[in-house]
């Protein structure tokens, strides 16, 4: 009978063991998937002037871009998660 509880806590014991390296396991890959590099800094030698003026096709709201990266095409806000309409250059 000692025999056979041995067994059995060893048996216990082995299964706990991997419960736990599998629940670490499980939960390091998730935390890993929230480590997200935040977007490059922009050169602020390639950042120019400019005048922009967009509006919410939703609310009506009006944002007007002074400055903008010299290298990249302008792409409108998103305002009401939609984008907006370029109103005057």
């Amino acid at each position: 009978m000692l025999a056979m509880s041995a067994l059995g806590w060893t048996v216990r014991v082995v299964v706990a063991l991997f419960a736990i390296v599998g629940i670490y396991v499980v939960g390091a890959s998730l935390l890993a998937k929230f480590k997200i590099a935040p977007p490059a800094e922009p050169d602020p030698e390639l950042v120019v002037p400019v005048d922009l003026k967009f509006r919410c096709v939703v609310c009506g709201t009006e944002v007007v871009m002074t400055a903008a990266q010299a290298d990249t095409d302008i792409e409108a806000p998103r305002h009401c998660r939609e984008d907006m309409v370029l109103v005057s250059d």
